[in-house]
C-alpha cells in the first residue's frame, strides 16, 4: 500500500502542534541517585590545571576511576585565550649565567610585593622547567629561535627573557596538547557541559559534588574519593574583564560555603591593556616585542611611574598609570570612555605578523585597526584573582580529600602582584600535585561501602537549586539586574583605586543584593540547557565572592600591590606582612590572617 503524502495544511498543524509542545513548560527534575556516578578521583573544571591534574593522577594508577566535569566542553576554558606564554628557567641562551632559579624567585616575590611565600615560590621555580621540557614531549608547538631552541621573550617585572611562548596563542596550544593527552588514559572519563552546584563534606572529609546535567536539568549526587577543584577565577564579577562568561567564582564559593578559607581576596589584578568597550586583551607580548604606551600626546609617560622598566614593569603599577594619566587629562576620549594607546608601527609588518598574529586578527575585527599602521586603544581591564582557596604548596585543603590548583586556588606564589607568564606555569606545577596527591589519597582510603552519608546534603541542594531558585513564583528581581548592579558596584568601588568609605559601601550593597537574590524569578522553567537557571546558580556564587572581596578589601588598611588605598597609600609590613583568610559566615566573613612565610628575601621597597 503506497504511503500517503500529507496537505499542506496536514504539515502545518504538525508543525504547530510540534512548536507548541516544545514551548510548553516542562517541570522540574526530580533528583535521582545514579549509582554508577562514582569515582576514586574527580576533578572539577577542564582547563590547564584540571587537565595537568588528571594526567598526574592517571600516571600514579591505571587502577584509580579518575573523572573530569566541567561546565563547557575543555577546548572552551578559558585557559584557551591565553595568549602571552609561560615563565620558566631554561637554558636557552648562550650563557649559563643568563637566567637562574634565585633569580626568577626573586623576580616573582619582588613583584608580589613580598606577599608571595617564598618556600612555595621556590619550589614553584625549581618544577618549572621540567613542566615545559614534558609539555615540548607531549607536542606542543613553542616558538623556536633560528637555531632550533626554545624562543623566549621578555615580560614585564622579570629581569630576563624567560617567557616561552607559542606566538600569541600559547592558551590555545597548551590546552589542545594537555586535552590530547587526556586521550590517551582509557581510565579518565569526562562529564562535559556538567554544573556543579556544591561540595559533600561531613565529617571534615570530602565524599563527592551534587551537579546538573545541563542537558538534561537532573541533579545527581557524584561520589568520589577525592575532589581536585580547577574552575579558574571570577572575572565576572567585575563589569570590565578580560574574563570569559563562565568565570564566575564556582569553585571559590563552593569551598568557602564548605569552610575553607579564601585567601587574599582583595588582591584582584587589572591588566593594563584591553580593548575598550569588549575587554578583549592585547597581550603582554606586545610590550614584550617592543611596544610603547602612549599617552594622547604622543609621549611615553611610563617614563613618570617606572623609569627603568617602562612598558616592562609590573601589570599593577601599569594599570595605576594609565589611570592616573586619564584622570590628569592625557586620555583620549572614545565611545566606550577614556583610553591611551599601544603603538607597535615601529616594530614592522614582519614582527607583528610572526610574533604577534593574534593581537593584529583581533584589533582587525574588534576595533577595525591594523596594528601595524594605526596605535591601538587601550585601558585596564579586571584580569585575574591572585587570591583564592587556602592550600599548601601541594595544592591540599583544610578539608581532607579537597584539593584545589590554578586560578581558583592560593599556594600562594602571586601574593600582592602576580608577574604575567607566572600563571600558566602555576597551573601546571601544581595541577601535577594535585593530581599526583589525591590519586595517593585515593589509593590510601577506601569509600565507605554502603554508607551514604550524603543524603541529607543532597536534599537540601535540591530544595535549594529547584525550589528556592527555579521553583520561586513569587520573585520580583530579575539575575540580570542584580548581575549588573553587581557588577558595576565592584568596578566603582572595589577596583584599581580604593577607599575605605568605597569599600564600606559595597559591602552594605552586597549585602542587599544578598537579600534580593532570594526574590528572584527565573523565567525558564524547562529542564534542558536551561541557561537562566544556570546564571542564577552563578549570580548566587559570585555573590560571594564579591563579599569575600570586599571585606578582606576593607580589613587591610595598607596599599600593597594591586590593593591600593588612596586613604592609606604605604605599605605596611609591621602590620600585614601576612594573608587574609576570608571565612564563611551567615552576617558578613570573617578575616583572620596567616604570616608569610620568609626564606631569603627581606622585604624591600618595591621600585622598577
Amino acid at each position: 500500500m503506497p504511503i500517503r503524502k500529507k496537505t499542506q495544511a496536514e504539515k502545518a498543524i504538525s508543525f504547530w502542534f510540534f512548536a507548541a509542545r516544545l514551548m510548553r513548560p516542562i517541570s522540574p527534575p526530580q533528583t535521582r541517585f545514579m549509582d554508577r556516578l562514582t569515582h576514586d578521583i574527580l576533578i572539577v573544571g577542564g582547563g590547564a590545571a584540571g587537565l595537568r591534574a588528571a594526567i598526574a593522577a592517571a600516571e600514579v594508577s591505571n587502577k584509580l576511576n579518575i573523572a573530569v566535569i566541567s561546565k563547557v566542553y575543555p577546548m572552551r576554558s578559558h585557559t584557551v585565550s591565553a595568549e602571552g606564554g609561560l615563565a620558566a628557567v631554561l637554558a636557552t641562551m648562550r650563557s649559563i649565567d643568563y637566567d637562574s632559579f634565585d633569580l626568577h624567585a626573586f623576580d616573582t616575590i619582588k613583584g608580589s610585593d613580598f606577599l608571595a611565600d617564598q618556600d612555595a615560590v621556590e619550589f614553584f621555580v625549581q618544577a618549572a622547567p621540567d613542566e615545559i621540557i614534558r609539555l615540548e614531549h607531549w607536542g606542543c608547538p613553542f616558538s623556536r629561535d633560528p637555531d632550533g631552541r626554545i624562543a623566549v621573550r621578555a615580560f614585564g617585572g622579570m629581569s630576563v627573557k624567560r617567557t616561552i611562548f607559542a606566538a600569541d596563542k600559547i592558551g590555545f596550544h597548551l590546552l589542545h596538547t594537555l586535552f590530547q593527552r587526556t586521550l590517551m588514559y582509557e581510565n579518565i572519563s569526562r562529564y562535559d557541559e556538567w554544573f556543579v552546584t556544591s561540595l559533600l563534606i561531613e565529617n571534615g572529609r570530602v565524599h563527592g559534588v551534587t551537579a546538573i546535567d545541563i542537558k538534561n536539568g537532573e541533579l545527581s549526587l557524584i561520589r568520589s574519593k577525592s575532589v581536585i577543584i580547577a574552575t579558574g577565577g571570577a572575572g565576572r564579577v567585575y563589569e570590565f574583564t578580560t574574563n570569559g562568561f563562565i568565570k564566575t567564582g564556582d569553585g571559590m564559593a563552593m569551598a568557602y560555603r564548605a569552610g575553607v578559607p579564601l585567601k587574599d581576596m582583595e588582591f584582584v589584578q587589572y591588566h593594563p591593556t584591553a580593548l575598550p568597550g569588549t575587554g578583549i586583551l592585547m597581550t603582554e607580548a606586545s610590550r614584550g616585542e617592543g611596544g610603547y604606551l602612549i599617552n594622547k600626546d604622543g609621549e611615553r609617560f611610563l617614563k613618570r611611574y617606572v623609569p627603568k622598566k617602562m612598558e616592562l614593569g609590573p601589570r599593577d603599577i601599569l594599570s595605576r598609570a594609565i589611570i592616573t594619566e586619564i584622570s590628569q587629562g592625557r586620555g583620549i576620549e572614545g565611545p566606550h570612555g577614556s583610553y591611551v594607546l599601544l603603538d607597535l608601527r615601529h616594530l614592522g609588518r614582519e614582527v607583528v605578523e610572526k610574533k604577534l598574529p593574534f593581537v593584529k586578527e583581533l584589533t582587525e575585527n574588534y576595533a577595525g585597526i591594523d596594528p601595524v599602521n594605526e596605535p591601538i586603544p587601550v585601558r585596564p581591564a579586571m584580569h585575574y584573582f591572585m587570591g583564592g582557596i587556602s592550600t599548601d604548596m601541594i595544592g591540599r585543603t583544610e578539608i581532607v580529600g579537597l584539593y584545589a590548583s590554578g586560578e581558583v586556588a592560593c599556594v600562594s606564589i602571586n601574593g600582592g602582584n602576580r608577574l604575567g607568564s607566572n600563571s600558566l606555569t602555576e597551573c601546571l606545577v601544581f595541577g601535577a600535585t594535585s593530581g599526583a596527591d589525591a590519586a595517593k589519597f585515593a589509593l590510601e582510603n577506601q569509600m565507605t561501602a554502603g554508607e551514604n552519608p550524603n543524603s541529607t546534603l543532597v536534599i537540601q541542594e535540591e530544595k535549594r537549586v529547584f525550589d528556592e531558585i527555579l521553583g520561586n513564583e513569587a520573585g520580583e528581581e530579575r539575575v540580570s539586574t542584580i548581575t549588573s548592579e553587581l557588577r558595576a558596584l565592584m568596578e566603582r568601588n572595589v577596583g584599581i583605586f580604593r577607599s575605605e568609605t568605597g569599600l564600606t559601601e559595597a559591602a552594605r550593597v552586597i549585602r542587599t543584593l544578598k537579600e534580593r537574590f532570594r526574590l528572584i524569578t527565573v523565567e525558564d522553567k524547562g529542564s534542558v540547557f536551561n541557561l537562566e537557571l544556570m546564571e542564577a546558580l552563578e549570580l548566587d556564587f559570585m555573590l560571594d565572592v564579591a563579599e569575600a572581596i570586599t571585606h578582606s578589601a576593607v580589613a587591610r588598611r595598607e596599599s600593597r600591590g594591586a590593593h591600593y588605598r588612596i586613604d592609606y597609600p604605604k605599605r605596611n609590613d609591621e602590620q600585614y606582612l601576612s594573608h587574609s583568610l576570608a571565612r564563611y559566615a551567615r552576617e558578613a566573613p570573617r578575616i583572620d590572617y596567616l604570616p608569610v612565610k620568609l626564606t631569603k628575601w627581606k622585604p624591600m621597597e618595591r621600585v622598577y
